[in-house]
Order: structure tokens, then sequence, then C-alpha cells
């Protein structure tokens, strides 16, 4: 299995293994997303002409940064060369630096090709450490750093085919660090420690205590709500004065500052996410909000408040990033935040809207103030129906919540009606849904579905179901807390079993 490095991976990887000082400031190959997954689009897609020539630009400014100075090239290079063509030093080099980027010992071959690059290129330039660029360059472009090669080993007898030690600590890093794996693991891989339950576990558990994991749980959620859309996110500044450019930004830091704080700093029950009253702001979001900033602030502008209790704001369904996304740039839309609600929270499949329909709503009159009769007027159109009947009772539960999340009391003068049910559940508002939401079995089924996607690059298929019904089952057993359920998904034999029915029960 192949699967490119997404954006966030290439740059963790090079702060990782190269230094934190250095500047992936350069563009590159832009993420991909196949039915909702950037994890899933990156085992699909290849790299293009352009993103060819991205990553060689990349390469070449990454190895001059790291080589060119004292203070970064001491740091790199372990060995002091005894010649402009040193090739012992060089191999030093290659070999160190080689192992971490390709995620595994180079061969014999690979370590001489490079060693002799740089000889020829130290050679021509008059310079060892330049002549290092060029073979640093090439392991920066070379596709074993640029995907994730992920290889079996032959099975034995009734064995079945597993990831080899190196591909499972990649693995392993790449899911729960969204990054490289570090020189620990590397010899966990190396000494035959991760061809081990106990070895694995060990490590596992090593891993989700390192900060680390705040990386691959942003990753994850990030993907889960579609985050990543925020940077697109446009509003008519005439309808929403309040909006600006800083705020998607804003948007998408409080909602993953709220996970890392439920699944790592408090390791509390995830579906809180939905119902909780605390709230990551900054000033802009406050001002949103209508409430205090907090008088204790993070480095990054941020702070933990908690709403009041009377307050009808709860958890991600009162987010700025989920309600902004899920409108129109001059209006709120029941729709999309019903489709959100289905596909991202319940797992739901949702029907694509028949060819040519006319999805234009009824503009505002007398008669039609609000956005749930207009919504009921263009329901009359039975090739409307069945998917407004989906969506719309419980995107309508919202619409105290305008196109960028402040909270409002009526539509063009007439008092909102918050009131719907969700498959057969009535509530009266907004946090009567947050509620059925959190008690709802599907959102933590749904949870555990859209993890085990990230984790492992694909849909899950008909014979994977019984492990995901295990994993989420795992999850409520264990008080839904999403860092056990990561550790689950690392440590199951699933997990490391690389033939073609990977993820179904023996």
């Amino acid at each position: 299995m192949l699967r490119r490095l997404t954006q966030a991976q290439y740059v963790n990887a090079i702060h990782d293994l190269l230094g934190d000082d250095l500047l992936v400031s350069r563009p590159m190959e832009p993420d991909v997303s196949l039915g909702g997954s950037i994890s899933v689009g990156a085992a699909g897609t290849s790299i293009s002409p352009r993103g060819v020539e991205q990553y060689e630009a990349l390469a070449y400014d990454l190895a001059e940064q790291l080589l060119r100075t004292g203070a970064r090239r001491a740091r790199a290079v372990s060995c002091t060369p005894m010649a402009i063509v040193d090739a012992t030093c060089a191999e030093t080099f290659v070999r160190a630096t080689g192992r971490r980027l390709w995620r595994r010992p180079l061969t014999d071959a690979e370590s001489t090709a490079l060693v002799t690059l740089a000889g020829n290129a130290a050679m021509t330039l008059n310079d060892f450490h330049r002549g290092l660029e060029y073979a640093l360059s090439a392991m920066l472009q070379s596709p074993l750093f640029l995907f994730r090669v992920e290889i079996a080993e032959p099975a034995t007898g009734a064995d079945v085919a597993r990831f080899s030690p190196y591909s499972l600590a990649a693995r392993l890093a790449f899911f729960l660090w969204n990054g490289p794996a570090d020189d620990d693991l590397l010899a966990a891989a190396a000494d035959g420690r991760l061809s081990t339950d106990e070895g694995v576990s060990a490590e596992v558990t090593r891993m989700v205590a390192s900060p680390k994991l705040n990386r691959g749980l942003r990753a994850f959620v990030t993907e889960w709500l579609g985050l990543q859309r925020l940077d697109a996110v446009t509003k008519d500044p005439m309808v929403y004065t309040s909006f600006s450019s800083d705020v998607p930004a804003a948007a998408r830091e409080e909602t993953l500052s709220l996970a890392e704080h439920l699944a790592v700093t408090r390791d509390a029950d995830f579906r809180d996410i939905i119902t909780t009253r605390e709230i990551f702001v900054n000033r802009r979001l406050a001002s949103i909000y209508n409430v205090r900033a907090p008088s204790q602030m993070r480095p990054d502008g941020f702070g933990l408040t908690t709403l009041p209790e009377d307050s009808p704001r709860r958890g991600l369904l009162g987010h700025v990033s989920m309600l902004a996304l899920a409108a129109h740039p001059v209006s709120t839309s029941p729709t999309l935040r019903g489709k959100f609600i289905r596909e991202s929270l319940l797992c739901n499949e949702v029907p694509m809207p028949p060819v040519n329909v006319n999805t234009a709503l009824p503009e505002p009159t007398t008669g039609l103030r609000t956005m749930r009769e207009r919504l009921l007027r263009h329901q009359v159109d039975p090739t409307c129906r069945s998917c407004h009947a989906l969506l719309d009772p419980i995107g309508l539960a919202l619409e105290n919540f305008d196109g960028i999340g402040a909270y409002r009391t009526n539509d063009h003068g007439a008092a909102i009606d918050a009131s719907g049910n969700l498959d057969g559940v009535a509530y009266g508002d907004s946090r009567g849904l947050t509620q059925t939401l959190h008690d709802s079995p599907a959102f933590p089924r749904c949870i555990s579905t859209r993890l085990y996607r990230f984790a492992y690059g694909r849909h899950e298929s008909d014979g994977e179901e019984a492990e995901v019904g295990r994993l989420a089952q795992d999850f409520a057993y264990g008080g839904y807390r999403l860092r056990r359920l990561m550790s689950s998904i690392a440590v199951s034999p699933a997990f490391r079993r690389a033939d073609s029915t990977a993820g179904r029960q023996p």
C-alpha cells in the first residue's frame, strides 16, 4: 500500500527529523479528499508534474537551510570531513539521515548511490557540505519519503500476512502522531519488539502519552469535521458585519482546542463535545458569542471559559466552525446543517439531489418570513421532499444561530421555531438536539467508523463491519474516551494485518 504524505505530515516529518527551525514555506501538492476523507485520498492519489517541481524546489530549499549554516549543519552532520570528497563521512550522514527520512535502514546500493551523488556534487562545487545538499534533496524527493510504503512480510503456514516491523512503525506513527516514527520506535522495529503483542502494546502506551498525540488527534478531528474547508469560507460583509478574514482560523482553533481538551487533557467522555458548555475563544469569537473573553489566555490569545447554564449554545453545534461552514454566504442553511449532522455525526448516507433539480428557495415575503416557512414551501416539489425531509428538521433546530454562529431570536421579524425531531425523538430547541445526539448510539459508532478510516486510509468493507463494531463496543465500555479508542485501533491484530481482508475477524 502507498499513501502520499499529507501537507501536515510532510511538515511534521521535516520538523521532527531535520529540525523545527526549518521553514517549510514553499507550496506543495495539495491534499485530496475522497469520500470526505483526506486519509483515504492520500491512499488513492499520486503526484502531478507540477507537484514534482514543487517538491524538488522545496527539497533544495530545505537542504540549503540545514547544511549552509554552522549550528544546523553541526546538528545534522556528526562527522568532520577530511577532504572535499570524503566518502566515509558522507556515508555516515546518508545512512543516519536516510534511516529516518525513509523510515527504514538504507540498502548498500541506496547508500552507495547517494554517497556517489554527494561526492560528484562536492567535487564540482568544491565544497563537501554543498555535496551533501544534493544527497539530502534526493532523499527528500524520493517516493520513499513522499509516500508511506507499507510492505507485508511473507505469511508462513496458517499465518496471515503482516506488515513488516518498519512498515508497522510508520503506520503507528502517522496514525497516532500524524508524523514519522522517532528513534525509539525505529529501534523497536529493528530489534523485533514490534513483532510481538507485548512490544506493540508497550510502544502504543508510550506514544499515546506523548505530546505528539495532539497532532494525531487534531488531524483526525480536522478530517472528521471537514475543518480544512474553513479556509474557503466567505461571508457577505454587508450581511455579517462581525465576520472578518481571521474568523475561519479562529473557528478552527476553537473546535480543535475543545477536542484536545476533552480527549487528551481531561481524557473525558468524548460524546461531551456535543453537549459541553466549555468553550475556547479569543476576543474575536467572544464578540460573536456575546460573552466576556477569559481572563486567563494562552499565548495564542485563546482561553477556556464556561457558558452559563441557561445559554442556548452547546458544544460543537454551537461553534462558528460548524455553523459558518454549513451555511451560505448570505444566509443560514438548515439543509446543509442537517446534512453535516447526518453525514459527519451519524454516518448516514445522504442521497445526491436529482440532476437539474431547482435548489433555489422562495424569497422572504410577508407570508414566508422564516427559513422554516420557506423550506416547507420548497418541499411542495416532490423531487425535493425526500431529501429535505431527512435533513431540514434537524438543521432547523439550529436556526437561532445565524450564518456565522451569532445568536438571534427572530428571522426577518418572525419568531424562530427551533423544534424538531431526530429519527422519531422530538426536541424543543438546539439544546434538545445536542442531548439527543449525545445519547444516540449512532454517534459514538460514527466516531469509531471515522477514526477507523483515518487509521486505515480506506473506507471499511462489508467484511470489516465486525471489527468496527468491536471497536465501537470497546469505545463504549471504556467510557467513550477517544484516547482509549485510538489505542484500541493501534494495538489490534487487524491493524497489523496486511492481506486483502485486513480488519476482518479471523
